[in-house]
């Protein structure tokens, strides 16, 4: 979703002043009434490889809830060219927009390999800085990234947050439904919370356990850091059992998926220079991430700041670097014993690992190297499970319908354990989950490697049951 800042609805382009030719395009743009200015508008090449086939149809999660074509990923290509050819911006417009999950389940689909990815974020950039929002839609976006994209901030809520759990309180909300009542937005945001578990923070350097055979920066990411200290731990004790040095520079912020995916560019591209800077002198053979939304925008930093002469050939070169953690164990080959894990795991791929980076092998080959860990697969796989960064957030209910689809095709195959790569997908899956009064344990595949290895046997990580 993207997010309108209300005081100037027509804004400079990412910083540009009022005499720029980006807000010459936006001022000329809103003049003339049509959809788009000419500050990188959606590629109308990339409309028209789009042949209306209908292959994303099936893997849409908005038109599989709701069966209309322009919540489909063509209807909004339609779109998106009706605003290339002059069509205002329309309410109508933008809200089908911000329907779109951005999963990129289309992109997997679609046979002839249209860029739908590339389209959606330009269109949400535009809609961004073009289109004026209501009142609270405003109010609720502002708060949103006032603080998701700031570790600290949230770090701050575990306290209060730990305490709510810990009195019982929290249950005493999902029991009586008050909370839902009095304030849905803050109910979506408890039933999504997780059951805190206290982690000290990682050191700023991990010396490999043995011979040295890479050295990695890490990111320790938002969500990830305040709400799953726990994953950050594991993917440390992994990587440093399979030989590589872990560089963890403190406070090093957020990496700008959530903003640019939201069509907050200028945001984005703010943390990013940051981040880099922050890590380029670090002599890191490799960047590696176990979230895959940061993942996936961490890996297209070279085309956010590509406009930026000071920054684009930094941005490539790190780019260049960033792996996913199963990506790297795999590069890497394993050196560390895995020990048996009897047990039956479903592994969930993450939309931005498996649609939008293509990493499906690798977990699932690392899966494959535990003795005697049954993996199942899960119907439907290909559909969202509604998380989608902030998407539960600002769309709950559609969000809880896919939250509990995803829910009844994992409980389904039978697992012990869901398994899967992003803490959003985590939290969504776990609500899902409670909402049917069931039981199933949930783990980062970080857990599950990290359990293998410390031979800490199936105990460890069935006690994380939602």
């Amino acid at each position: 979703m993207s997010e309108a800042t209300g005081s100037h609805p027509v804004d400079a382009s990412h910083g540009a002043t009022p005499t720029t030719p980006a807000t010459t395009d936006v001022l000329r743009a809103a003049e003339n009434g049509t959809a788009f200015d000419g500050h990188h508008p959606p590629s109308a090449d990339i409309v028209s490889d789009c042949v209306h086939c209908g292959f994303c149809l099936t893997t849409c999660p908005t038109y599989v809830l709701w069966g209309e074509e322009m919540d489909s990923p063509r209807g909004r290509i339609h779109l998106i060219g009706q605003g290339l050819s002059g069509e205002p911006l329309s309410d109508s417009m933008v809200g089908h927009f911000d329907n779109c999950l951005g999963c990129m389940a289309c992109v997997t689909a679609c046979p002839s390999g249209v860029r739908y990815d590339r389209l959606i974020e330009d269109t949400r950039a535009q809609v961004e800085r073009r289109h004026q929002r209501g009142a609270r839609d405003r109010a609720l976006r502002a708060a949103i990234f006032a603080l998701f994209p700031y570790p600290r901030r949230l770090r701050l809520l575990r306290g209060p947050l730990r305490a709510y759990q810990t009195i019982g309180l929290q249950r005493l909300m999902e029991r009586t439904g008050l909370l839902k009542r009095l304030a849905p937005t803050l109910a979506t945001l408890d039933a999504l919370a997780p059951r805190l578990r206290g982690v000290p923070r990682p050191p700023a350097r991990v010396r490999a356990r043995g011979e040295r055979r890479a050295v990695v920066g890490m990111l320790t990411g938002c969500v990830q850091s305040a709400f799953f200290p726990d994953v950050n731990a594991a993917t440390v004790r992994i990587l440093a059992a399979e030989g590589c040095e872990v560089l963890i520079p403190p406070g090093q912020g957020c990496c700008g998926a959530l903003s640019v995916h939201n069509g907050r560019r200028e945001e984005a591209q703010r943390f990013a220079r940051k981040l880099i800077d922050t890590f380029e002198r670090t002599g890191m053979d490799y960047f590696v991430v176990n979230a895959a939304g940061c993942g996936s925008s961490l890996k297209e930093y070279g085309d956010l700041l590509a406009d930026d002469p000071a920054w684009a050939a930094k941005a490539a070169a790190f780019t260049a670097k960033v792996r996913d953690l199963s990506e790297i164990l795999v590069e890497l080959g394993p050196v560390a014993r895995r020990h048996p894990l009897p047990m039956s795991v479903a592994y969930h791929d993450a939309c931005h690992l498996g649609h939008a980076q293509g990493v499906r092998a690798q977990p699932r080959a690392l899966l494959a190297g535990i003795p005697e860990l049954e993996v199942r697969p899960i119907a439907e796989a290909e559909i969202c499970c509604g998380s989608a960064g902030v998407w539960n957030v600002l769309n709950p209910e559609p969000a809880a319908e896919l939250g509990d689809r995803k829910a009844r095709a994992v409980l389904a195959t039978g697992a012990e354990l869901l398994v899967t790569a992003n803490p959003g997908c985590l939290m969504q899956v776990a609500a899902a989950v409670r909402r049917r009064d069931a039981t199933i344990s949930l783990a980062h595949t970080a857990h599950v490697l990290d359990a293998s290895i410390r031979n800490l046997g199936p105990e460890a990580l069935l006690s994380r049951t939602v």
